[in-house]
């Protein structure tokens, strides 16, 4: 029967990193943002829990199921990954945790399985160890930076904390709260729907309407709603969606908690670098002021919005964030087929910088700013090392091994996209993260080589 193996030292001990893997949201956090998996249900991790998992196949709505029951649970030590029914003949999944001191383990994932239509697909063998040693590669990075963060405030006394979630769906709180979960922490969502989960709390900005005592005795508050900014061309009713969607949710959440009698000590309330406008070269810190744009006067809006939180004495943060690279969504995601299919390019001149941050250090810079307590106001959310369009696109086609020589002319963007297409692809913002830095933070992935070959497994 084939056999996968593969090992790696982790910072924690057995029993930490054995929770890890069973506090709620670890898979979310160990599947490859490049496949197509997800999970269903996941009962809590036991012997004979099951784990219902869907397998998207190709571009058309269809799923295979994929379930797993878990096995030979012994805490502290292993546990394995059964299939019940799935892609493969069998799959046997054995996760070890080997202890060598108390500070430290080794992680083991053994996998034993056999391929359908075996002996026949004997062929297809070698493209199944490839791909699942880009998996794994991938899940023991996580992992073992993960486990070092959370471990690293754990020693330094930050206890678990209760934290509210808006936007809970959206690229950086998909990713934000199953971070946070498998951390220890506590996670609400503030959801518009109403699901009766306990972990769930009603509101309609729209509305004016809020579960106000749902949020009585929380430690912090991460703010992320709004519509998206680059879906759909901008219409008149298209932008007022844009600012009201900021304003008006941002205005409301920040007046409740300012009524509340168990304030959270900690509202961080998303921006974004548009707020800087078109700016060429120039470098821009926390303490450059905004632009005359569209983005800008949203963003100086959205950051207003959090003033009676200020008046309430509770500490605001308003996290600028540049271009989020991630494979499950945003910017990255869209220009992925264009440049597989070898019809990437330059966009415009080539010559206007891109403030980007890998998504991991965005919920590593979220954890960053909830136990800082001496940080306050604006604080940018960009990798150490900005670039021009020119510089990521040759990056993004090596890490692809594809080939970029299409440029896109600035007329043509504009003809497709309207003003959207200055706002978002033309303009230049070089943004440094000058106070995140100050403060002592690091970044797991500083340079562009690094951040695209984790989120879409790359080797150029």
């Amino acid at each position: 029967m084939p056999h996968f193996f593969k090992s790696t030292l982790l910072p924690v001990s057995a029993a930490e990193a054995y929770a890890w893997h069973a506090r709620p949201g670890a898979f979310e956090r160990l599947i490859p943002p490049w496949e197509p998996v997800h999970l269903n249900v996941s009962e809590p991790l036991a012997e004979g829990s099951l784990a219902r998992l869907g397998l998207q196949l190709g571009p058309l709505p269809l799923e295979l199921p994929w379930h797993a029951r878990h096995r030979h649970v012994h805490p502290g030590e292993q546990f394995q990954d059964v299939q019940e029914r799935g892609p493969f003949q069998q799959w046997e999944h054995t996760h070890r945790f080997v202890p060598l001191d108390n500070r430290h383990c080794r992680l083991e994932d053994e996998i034993s399985f056999q391929l359908p239509l075996a002996p026949l697909s004997t062929c297809v063998l070698p493209l199944v160890y490839a791909k699942l040693e880009r998996m794994f590669a991938y899940r023991h990075a996580v992992t073992r930076a993960d486990c070092a963060i959370h471990q690293h405030y754990a020693r330094q006394g930050v206890r678990p904390m209760k934290i509210l979630v808006t936007g809970a769906s959206g690229l950086i709180g998909s990713a934000l709260i199953p971070f946070l979960t498998t951390g220890g922490h506590e996670v609400l969502r503030l959801v518009r729907q109403r699901n009766g989960s306990a972990s769930s709390v009603h509101w309609s900005p729209s509305q004016g309407e809020i579960d106000a005592k749902a949020l009585e005795g929380l430690d912090a508050v991460i703010h992320l709603a709004g519509e998206s900014i680059a879906d759909g061309r901008w219409t008149e009713a298209k932008k007022n969606r844009i600012l009201k969607s900021r304003t008006e949710g941002t205005l409301l959440l920040a007046q409740t908690l300012a009524k509340l009698k168990k304030k959270p000590k900690l509202l961080i309330s998303a921006s974004a670098i548009g707020y800087y406008g078109d700016c060429d070269d120039q470098d821009l810190t926390e303490d450059s002021p905004p632009g005359d744009d569209f983005l800008a006067d949203v963003c100086l809006q959205w950051e207003k919005s959090c003033q009676p939180a200020r008046d309430a004495g509770i500490r605001v943060i308003n996290p600028r964030i540049g271009l989020v690279l991630s494979g499950k969504g945003g910017a990255l995601e869209k220009m992925l087929m264009p440049f597989q299919l070898g019809l990437g390019g330059v966009l415009g001149r080539g010559q206007q910088y891109l403030s980007w941050i890998a998504i991991d250090d965005v919920v590593a810079a979220f954890l960053h700013l909830l136990t800082h307590p001496e940080l306050a106001g604006p604080i940018n959310l960009t990798a150490p090392e900005p670039l021009t369009n020119a510089e990521f696109t040759r990056t993004l086609g090596k890490v692809l091994l594809r080939p970029t020589i299409l440029p896109v002319p600035a007329f043509s963007l504009r003809a497709l996209m309207g003003e959207m297409a200055d706002a978002l692809l033309l303009s230049s913002a070089k943004v440094l993260p000058d106070r995140l830095l100050d403060s002592g933070f690091e970044f797991k992935y500083p340079d562009i080589v690094s951040a695209l070959r984790h989120v879409l497994g790359g080797k150029g």
